[in-house]
């Protein structure tokens, strides 16, 4: 019996500030240069939209959020990196592979509160995946 049930979720209301292609699964140097890259990929009407930000035991889902509308999904072992940036401690980002091709994106957020709290969610769902073999079954 997995200490995770079935219907484990957490969400975050935050706002979206877009993604970007990465050339690298992760770390703090991708998230620092994608928050500075001009050529985010964001529709202009979604620039800094509000969104749902779902954390559940198989994946992180980013929902609009006044139509509920599913932007993106990523399946939990898909993420590479998560953190908080180290000098705007209200931007949060994570890095994911792209289900169908060979690269990798990086999602970034604003919160006024939430970003330490994800960010430790996200590491502590994966932790307990990985110990419970979860990922083995995928």
């Amino acid at each position: 019996m997995s200490d995770i049930d079935d219907d484990s979720e957490i969400y975050f209301s935050v706002k979206f500030l877009g993604r970007i292609q990465v050339v690298h699964p992760g770390g703090m140097q991708i998230l620092t240069d994608a928050v500075q890259d001009p050529n985010i990929e964001m529709d202009e009407k979604m620039k800094k939209t509000k969104v749902h930000m779902f954390l559940t035991r198989s994946a992180i889902d980013i929902l609009e959020h006044k139509t509920k509308f599913m932007l993106y999904s990523c399946t939990l072992s898909s993420v590479s990196f998560c953190a908080v940036h180290p000098t705007q401690p209200k931007i949060l980002g994570f890095v994911a592979k792209h289900p169908a091709a060979d690269m990798y994106h990086c999602y970034i957020f604003q919160s006024k509160k939430f970003c330490c709290s994800f960010e430790l969610c996200v590491q502590s769902f994966y932790k307990n995946m990985k110990q419970h073999n979860y990922f083995e079954h995928c």
